[in-house]
């Protein structure tokens, strides 16, 4: 793997993997394929889900809402979801045999209660930067591949953003696995498809 390539590990946490709050099936899955994934890299970031108690985003901050049910926000359609990822919590902690020691860079994302923040490059206003960019940028990297936690919403909406950003983008899709919420699935691996995202 060449200097110029960086791996980004996508939210392998607790909470998305089997018993935790936002359960991806079979999430706990995508570990031992991610850890042998990182012995190709050596640059290497995580994204980590950090959010507060009282983030916008869970169904338990609006009155008559479920979870899955999608709400409009300022920065457009949110779905709102089940609490999960709660700063301090062991469900925001990284799955127990994920090779933490190997990342470089941790992002943590989504701390900001009022916007969620599905991509590891930018907050869902898609203006707000979580700073990966200039690190990547800074270690003259040109192409990211992507692998994690949950294929159809946060590795999709990176890959999708590290396109925009002008990175060459490869998701190793055997090392992900997706929530697949009404149809999101076919549709996130058409729009990576469209953004010109390697799918292997």
């Amino acid at each position: 793997m060449s200097n110029a390539s960086a791996l980004l590990v996508i939210d392998v946490q607790n909470d998305f993997c089997e018993g935790g709050a936002l359960a991806v099936q079979d999430g706990s899955k995508v570990v031992a394929p991610i850890n042998q994934l990182m012995r190709g890299f050596e640059t290497i970031a995580f994204s980590q889900d950090w959010h507060p108690k009282d983030h916008q985003s869970f169904a338990s901050q609006h009155e008559n809402m479920q979870p899955y049910d999608v709400v409009e926000m300022p920065y457009g359609p949110q779905v709102l979801w089940p609490e999960h990822c709660v700063q301090g919590s062991n469900g925001a902690q990284f799955h127990n045999a994920l090779h933490t020691e190997r990342a470089h860079m941790i992002i943590r994302k989504g701390f900001r209660a009022p916007i969620d923040s599905y991509s590891a490059f930018s907050e869902n206003d898609h203006t707000t930067v979580t700073g990966l960019d200039g690190y990547l940028k800074s270690r003259n990297i040109t192409s990211v591949t992507l692998c994690g936690l949950a294929l159809d919403f946060c590795v999709n909406y990176t890959a999708l953003d590290a396109r925009k950003l002008g990175y060459q983008v490869t998701v190793e899709t055997k090392a992900c696995r997706a929530i697949d919420l009404n149809g999101s699935l076919e549709a996130a691996m058409s729009a990576m498809k469209n953004a010109g995202v390697i799918l292997n």
